[in-house]
């Protein structure tokens, strides 16, 4: 939920302050470029250069930078513009005073009354402090104001009493807001099974059966899905990619046995499962236990069997989910699609063809067709494959949330 996303981590001056460096590393780890305003007072408590060493970004406390002669100036206008989402961590008690009251004293509330995106603020203080009445009346105020109060923790404090003020550990901070971020989207408690990337199949210890499938599109598929409030399961054949997302659990596997069985172990359990995967038909039917010696003569037989078909064991046992499957066709690719949608009991097939220029394996591109189990066809121009993914679950949700 926070990959890619521009965060403006206000730190003000609170024992608490300590703990923001591991707050920053676990924004950086979920993918997130962040910025860092300091208040003056918290300086004292954590390290600007460790902070700025952290988010790779120079640290700003004041309006005003004077550096070997030079002067310049920290925007805070701009900083509010950058930003996708602010976070005031921790948030004092006199922090959040001027926070509700528009007291403008220095550049991390200039920049916290320009800031155009959402707030959260998690508070961190004293017991008494927590509870006092002038302190309840910040929160109600902020609230109001559309702000996001991060709920204070329990345990012991700097004062040596136990309760409530302390500020949320970082990695629960994390888990509030990327829940926050996922309420309302449309995928949100939903769970969704992909499967994606190619399967090998052993001809010996050395040698596979394998083909092109490169799984960018499973992989977008997932990350969109993601992105829109899911749960994931992405059950990928090998591939050279790699996915950080905190609601993506990645399930590798290489043969086609391998990706069945993982498949059915998930499969009752999904609102939603695309197979995205290029699974391989047939396997060597005696693979070899040693690497294959050249033979003599000129030409080598291999006998092959069979393997499970996925997506029609999938149809099969369907019962509320909604199921998609992909045809790569080379021709008669409509009525080819259509057919394997009738026959494997989809909700929905997604058809692309080696015919259009720019579609299919190894390549950045797709063009694809989406049918529904209704024949209602839906073409697209070529795209990237991000947003093709995307496309692929507009048209899926527009089937579901009808």
């Amino acid at each position: 939920m926070l990959g890619g996303k521009n965060i403006l981590l206000g730190i003000t001056g609170g024992i608490a302050a300590y703990k923001t460096t591991f707050l920053v590393r676990l924004l950086i780890k979920a993918g997130a470029a962040v910025k860092i305003v300091l208040t003056e007072s918290a300086s004292s408590f954590v390290s600007p250069l460790t902070l700025s060493t952290l988010s790779k970004n120079p640290v700003m406390m004041d309006f005003v930078n004077q550096e070997d002669g030079t002067i310049s100036w920290n925007n805070h206008v701009e900083l509010g513009l950058w930003a996708d989402l602010m976070i005031v961590a921790p948030a004092t008690a006199n922090s959040l005073s001027k926070m509700a009251n528009g007291t403008c004293d220095n550049l991390l509330m200039a920049t916290y009354l320009s800031a155009k995106c959402p707030v959260y603020f998690a508070p961190a203080m004293d017991l008494d402090m927590f509870k006092h009445p002038t302190t309840k009346n910040s929160f109600e105020k902020l609230q109001k104001f559309g702000n996001v109060m991060i709920p204070a923790e329990s345990g012991e404090l700097a004062s040596g009493l136990s309760g409530e003020g302390r500020m949320a550990e970082p990695e629960h901070i994390i888990t509030f807001i990327e829940n926050h971020l996922s309420t309302g989207l449309p995928l949100s408690t939903k769970k969704v099974l992909i499967t994606a990337g190619p399967t090998y199949e052993a001809l010996d210890p050395v040698r596979f059966l394998g083909n092109r499938s490169t799984g960018t599109m499973g992989y977008e598929l997932a990350k969109c899905a993601a992105d829109l409030g899911a749960d994931v399961v992405l059950v990928s054949g090998p591939t050279n990619l790699s996915i950080t997302h905190s609601n993506i659990r990645l399930v590798n596997v290489e043969t086609a046995e391998e990706m069945y069985q993982a498949a059915h172990e998930h499969f009752k359990m999904m609102d939603f499962v695309i197979s995205a995967a290029a699974v391989a038909d047939y396997r060597p039917k005696n693979p070899s236990n040693q690497k294959l010696k050249k033979q003599p003569g000129n030409d080598f037989k291999l006998e092959l069997e069979r393997t499970k078909d996925i997506l029609l064991s999938l149809g099969q046992e369907k019962e509320n989910q909604f199921l998609v499957g992909f045809a790569l066709e080379t021709n008669n690719a409509i009525e080819n699609a259509k057919a394997k949608l009738k026959k494997k009991n989809l909700d929905a097939i997604v058809l692309n063809t080696l015919e259009d220029e720019g579609a299919g394996f190894g390549r950045s591109t797709n063009k694809i067709t989406f049918l529904d189990k209704k024949l209602s066809e839906k073409t697209f121009e070529l795209k990237s494959k991000a947003e093709v993914a995307s496309d692929i679950w507009a048209e899926i949700i527009a089937r579901t949330h009808a």
